[in-house]
């Protein structure tokens, strides 16, 4: 893997990437890129039978071929290639991943786990070189609450609840995600200032508290 092109104080393009199977055409993930002109699919080739290796060159691929920083909207599986990405690049902090939405983070680790999760073993724990917030449910089957937590904790990761709601996928119910959208425009707000230069960690960090929990916590913690 090689440098990185210099910062470009634009718009961020927004790289969704699907976990185990890929994203159905009712996933959230799906109907985003179908809608916003700003988002595209990574893909990771492999969708069944995944490798850690192979995933991770492809994510590379598609950040480097991007013409704006980068925004990574993962989900399940997904995440783990977001998080081992992060660990064998060592990016700069907030250039050219510029932040990421992690939903339901599959837990690669625990002895259950499904044999084709067994490449990405062990989950990387440390701090992600961007601003990035955690989505978990209280009923996922991939992942418990507090793993999903623990997780979100090493990765310096704001961390949001979002109740039961399964796999915070197609079957969830959820369709488009409004939520999501909000939290999505969320990390794009810690990603940057006014000008398009990545803020400080603390300054993220400050944003992401406030802002997510304020949008997006309390919505599901009322319910």
């Amino acid at each position: 893997m090689g440098t990185f092109s210099n910062f470009d104080p634009v718009q961020p393009t927004i790289l969704t990437v699907p976990g185990l199977g890929g994203s159905g055409p009712s996933h959230w993930q799906s109907l985003w890129e179908q809608a916003r002109p700003d988002t595209i699919r990574v893909e990771l080739g492999m969708w069944n039978t995944p490798h850690r290796n192979a995933w991770v060159t492809k994510l590379d691929q598609a950040i480097r071929s991007a013409q704006a920083p980068v925004v990574l909207a993962a989900h399940s599986l997904g995440c783990l290639a977001v998080a081992w990405w992060a660990e064998l690049t060592r990016q700069p902090y907030g250039w050219p991943v510029a932040g990421a939405l992690l939903v339901a983070p599959a837990d690669v680790d625990r002895p259950d786990a499904q044999a084709e999760l067994a490449a990405f073993v062990p989950t990387p724990i440390g701090p992600l070189p961007f601003p990035s917030i955690v989505v978990a449910s209280r009923d996922d089957p991939w992942i418990t609450i507090e793993r999903a937590h623990s997780l979100a904790v090493g990765w310096g990761s704001h961390f949001v609840d979002a109740g039961a709601q399964g796999h915070l996928n197609a079957a969830s119910g959820i369709g488009w995600w409004a939520e999501g959208q909000e939290l999505l425009d969320r990390v794009i707000g810690a990603a940057a200032d006014r000008h398009g230069k990545p803020l400080s960690p603390g300054d993220a960090r400050s944003i992401l508290a406030i802002n997510a929990t304020d949008a997006a916590q309390s919505y599901y913690l009322a319910r």
